[in-house]
């Protein structure tokens, strides 16, 4: 296990540093949206013009070389700022693509999103021989795009002056939560401000429309999609909308659109409460853990009472003391691919022991330097309305949480972004997915996921009915492509031949299973005791330049 330490560092940089640090990651949902009826179980979205309506038909590509990754192919893509008005002013996409490394074996497109919201699909591409398998690299071009409102295509900004004024993410009375309010208010006016009309139209029902005139500039009939964590409700939306237009989808570590406000954070705190519990249990049995031998739950607890009091600070970071919200972002992050060793190794450093030879950036959300801040959250406001009318509500849901995360509390996640979104107009509501189309989709997700808990996955199957084939990975993390075997040679086979695992598959841990591919792909996946070595969706460059305020997620 301590070879795998130099991956758990490159894992742990790509979550921490090279996407920018403030939640919103698996998506944790806002609050109260006061231009749109209460969602229903069978509400749609109210953005969605009719079904199957074809796309622009106007968009084309020019293809050069990337400045950046001169190995990969960049584009942009023009698309209605408003698809109700298509013929109306618009914004460019930014679009990145590494065609087959085999021609004579080329299947098509296979466009990809790497979750969120705010995480690049550019990036994603650049960094797409690091993570597919050479077999899926002959057989398809990788097109990469960052949805509208993110990185290169015309991002979502605030000035960082008044970014720099949020409060406290934990609410704790109603003087709080009123202060929390104006705050959202004057947030959001200056970012629409600094944003302009595109601020109102980048719910993932936009970006789907987008996805379509994207398959249709790249020349296919149909769609081949593979999407992670907030990228599945991409995936989820175009479905709704374009159902006979979908060649495959594979949705990795999906997200729940039917949840309301309650289950949302509970599920949330129950998946993060059992990924640290995995944790704990690894600590106790391994003696690579820099904590085996004292008890895990103790020394965390006292980590945390020593951040409520004001008195921790981060190695590295002497100028500021660390939150308790930032301890428990330590929390998922480390539980995420998982990056157990170097979880172990912080916590002790923040217990007092030696601090590591390398040392993460602190994550959670902070200042940002420079007159512009990226906020991605607002895609997710816009995605989700959840009521929380006051700070008693908001009390009995985080008693909620606390039951059932005795030793995280919550998940930081949510906690961070449902105070931006108070009050925030929702276009892309809360409702169930109906997909009418005949293309079985194919869903996966790990057991042991913090940030888009299994049953996500398996109550988005149950949506889906008899169209969808769910991959459950018995083992750990977020992000179950290139975890193992088991857990990646399926997603290939459908993707590639359109041949699905069986009804109720299941991947052990370091299992194998025979495929149609697996006689002619050498092994890609090699296992220890645990399978946490694999390599993000993500290029392995610095990151860009510009401050962000919302953290997406990358498998994510």
């Amino acid at each position: 296990m301590r070879r795998r330490s130099s991956l758990l560092a490159v894992a742990f940089v790509a979550m921490a540093t090279l996407l920018p640090m403030s939640p919103a990651v698996a998506a944790g949902p806002g609050a109260e949206a006061r231009t749109t009826p209460a969602p229903t179980a069978s509400s749609t979205p109210t953005s969605s013009p009719s079904p199957q309506q074809p796309a622009s038909g106007k968009g084309r590509i020019a293809w050069a070389p990337c400045e950046e990754e001169p190995s990969a192919e960049c584009g942009k893509l023009a698309v209605p700022i408003d698809w109700s008005r298509p013929d109306g002013a618009t914004i460019d996409l930014a679009v990145a693509r590494r065609k087959a490394t085999d021609p004579a074996a080329r299947v098509g497109s296979l466009v990809i999103n790497p979750g969120g919201p705010g995480g690049s699909g550019v990036e994603a591409a650049f960094g797409a021989p690091g993570f597919f398998t050479e077999e899926l690299q002959k057989r398809f071009d990788i097109v990469g795009f960052d949805p509208r409102g993110v990185g290169r295509s015309h991002p979502v900004i605030c000035s960082a002056s008044v970014y720099n004024q949020i409060p406290y993410a934990v609410m704790e009375s109603q003087a709080d939560f009123v202060r929390w309010s104006a705050f959202a208010r004057k947030l959001r006016a200056d970012c629409r401000a600094r944003t302009g009309p595109l601020y109102d139209h980048v719910d993932s029902v936009d970006v789907a429309r987008d996805v379509d005139a994207l398959r249709a500039a790249l020349g296919e009939e149909k769609l081949t999609f593979y999407g992670v964590s907030y990228g599945t409700l991409i995936g989820q939306m175009y479905a709704e909308l374009f159902p006979d237009r979908i060649r495959a989808m594979a949705l990795d570590s999906n997200m729940d659109h039917s949840l309301g406000v309650k289950d949302f954070l509970d599920t949330e705190a129950a998946a993060v409460e059992d990924a640290f519990d995995e944790f704990a249990g690894w600590c106790g049995q391994d003696p690579s853990c820099a904590l085996h031998g004292k008890d895990v739950r103790a020394v965390w607890e006292s980590i945390l009472a020593k951040a409520r009091s004001g008195r921790l600070y981060y190695p590295g970071v002497p100028d500021r003391p660390m939150t308790e919200i930032q301890v428990l972002w330590n929390g998922v992050l480390g539980t995420e691919g998982p990056a157990w060793q170097l979880l172990s190794e912080l916590l002790r450093a923040l217990d007092g022991g030696e601090p590591s030879s390398w040392v993460p950036p602190m994550p959670g959300r902070g200042p940002v330097s420079g007159d512009v801040a990226q906020l991605p959250t607002a895609i997710l406001c816009q995605d989700y309305r959840l009521r929380v009318r006051n700070h008693r509500e908001y009390a009995a849901l985080l008693r909620s949480s606390n039951r059932r995360a005795p030793d995280m509390r919550y998940n930081p996640m949510p906690m961070e972004d449902l105070p931006v979104c108070l009050g925030h107009p929702t276009t892309n509501p809360q409702h169930r997915l109906r997909y009418t189309g005949s293309t079985p989709i194919l869903l996966g997700n790990s057991l042991h996921d913090p940030s888009t808990p299994y049953s996500w996955s398996a109550n988005v199957a149950r949506q889906l009915g008899s169209k969808a084939r769910l991959i459950t990975y018995e083992g750990w993390g977020h992000r179950i492509y290139g975890k193992d075997e088991c857990s990646t040679v399926p997603i290939d086979d459908y993707l590639i031949s359109l041949t699905l695992p069986p009804q109720g598959f299941r991947c052990p841990v370091g299992g194998r299973v025979e495929t149609l591919l697996k006689k002619r792909q050498r092994e890609l996946w090699p296992t220890d005791k645990l399978p946490w070595g694999a390599p993000l969706m993500t290029s392995a460059r610095p990151a860009a330049t510009t401050a962000a305020a919302g953290r997406p997620r990358t498998s994510g």
